[in-house]
């Protein structure tokens, strides 16, 4: 019989948050942590994929833990991007909402440090922060954490490069006497060495199903293309999925500005995300992908690292990434919650054999897409010529008398014989730039 967060210990208060969220049932990772948290006394080391739930296997006993007549700081979370600091915040506000009392507060990077001081001079037991961020407010003395009692790193082979910089200086503040709870989804030897060095000796190490559970519910496939017809086979792609959401990622920050332009041209509704961006373009793209105003996330690995988002239908692989726990990463954006993903990679002949190798390290088996054909791509272009069109600002520029003269051009002509015409026109002029290109013949019935 499936355990419930009553089983688990979980307060009533917290559970009608939950269920305002429609969060019922705990996952394998939950359902592991969250009775070690609330009853022992050990730091934990925990390793799941993304998309599992992390963030309620910890935040849910936090909160519990959270003495609410103590104004001190008693829990700090780390996380590697403001992204997933947000993301963290929200859940935990969530969960919350029937503990009015409860105070958390966002201290991220990327945005002016003065508010965050102003808002950290009222009561606060919960900070999510990045690392560079809080070493910031310690150094101008604006915060204190020298009475915390649990230090959360989520996402920690994310933020590697930060903790190693100032997990030291972060560290020297707490209590000696605090729990640390460390939460990754992969475990390189970065990681087994940040445990030794910040971690007590009796470490109580929690994993769950990682040969399978990281991708359940992700189909893994690749589409392999000449260098000339990427471009043309993701928009084929990416038509075939119109009205869901994706995220696509590339290499550099150049190539998905590059790309971003290529889909805007197409009338994509899509937005770009990287480093170089600043906050507010950053937050303002991410909000309205979480709104839905937004269909593709265009994105390199750093900037979406902390991208939680539940209906997210598909991933694309653009560029293949150059470690396999980038493609963990990358894949775990789709299929949360329990739901269904596609993580597709087009790759050219030369990275053929790389789909063998993420096979055997990551347990995963990928299927072959076939690739579009000549008249597919052709027939894909027209509908976006078409949507081009249809998208067209009407223009102001020409005289009545002219306009008047084309409609009695076009005046004899039904509809659906002026449309004939004119994608008959499209594709006679395509043809005559691109000799490559196949004019679709009328298919027999």
């Amino acid at each position: 019989m499936t355990a419930t967060f009553r089983d688990l210990g979980v307060d009533t208060s917290l559970i009608k948050g939950l269920e305002s969220l429609a969060i019922k049932n705990p996952t394998s990772i939950q359902e592991k942590v969250i009775p070690v948290i609330l009853n022992q006394t050990e730091d934990v080391v925990a390793l799941a994929k993304t998309g599992t739930g992390k963030t309620a296997a910890f935040g849910l006993p936090l909160l519990q833990h959270i003495d609410v007549e103590n104004e001190a700081i008693q829990a700090v979370i780390l996380a590697p991007t403001r992204e997933l600091g947000q993301q963290i915040f929200k859940n935990l506000s969530d969960f919350a909402v029937h503990l009015p009392k409860i105070s958390i507060a966002s201290i991220c990077g990327g945005i002016p440090v003065k508010p965050q001081i102003e808002r950290l001079k009222t009561a606060t037991h919960i900070i999510v922060a990045t690392p560079g961020r809080l070493i910031d407010l310690m150094q101008r003395e604006a915060i204190s954490i020298k009475n915390t009692s649990y230090l959360v790193l989520d996402e920690a082979d994310e933020m590697v490069t930060a903790l190693k910089d100032g997990l030291d200086i972060i560290s020297k503040e707490i209590p000696k006497t605090r729990r640390t709870l460390l939460f990754t989804a992969t475990m390189p030897g970065t990681i087994k060495q940040l445990v030794q060095n910040y971690m007590s000796k009796h470490v109580v190490h929690i994993e769950v199903d990682m040969a399978t559970l990281g991708h359940q519910g992700i189909a893994h496939q690749y589409v392999v293309v000449q260098p000339e017809e990427k471009l043309e086979v993701l928009l084929h792609f990416l038509n075939t999925k119109e009205g869901k959401q994706g995220i696509i990622f590339c290499k550099t920050k150049a190539a998905v500005n590059k790309l971003a332009k290529n889909l805007a041209i197409n009338k994509f509704s899509s937005g770009a995300l990287h480093g170089s961006l600043t906050q507010g373009i950053r937050d303002r793209v991410m909000e309205q992908f979480r709104e839905g105003h937004i269909n593709i996330l265009v994105a390199t690995d750093l900037a979406a690292r902390g991208i939680d988002v539940k209906e997210i239908a598909y991933v694309v692989q653009y560029h293949l990434p150059d470690t396999y726990d980038a493609y963990v990463h990358r894949s775990g954006r789709t299929a949360r919650a329990g739901a269904k993903g596609l993580s597709l990679s087009v790759i050219q002949e030369d990275e053929i054999n790389d789909i063998p190798d993420l096979e055997h390290e990551l347990g995963i088996t990928f299927s072959k897409l076939l690739k579009a054909d000549a008249i597919a791509i052709e027939e894909n272009n027209a509908i976006l010529w078409a949507r081009k069109i249809f998208k067209t600002k009407p223009n102001r520029h020409l005289s009545e008398e002219c306009k008047s003269d084309i409609k009695t051009i076009f005046h004899h002509l039904t509809k659906d014989e002026l449309i004939e015409k004119i994608i008959a026109n499209h594709l006679n002029q395509a043809s005559t730039s691109n000799p490559k290109t196949v004019v679709p013949k009328k298919k027999k019935k």
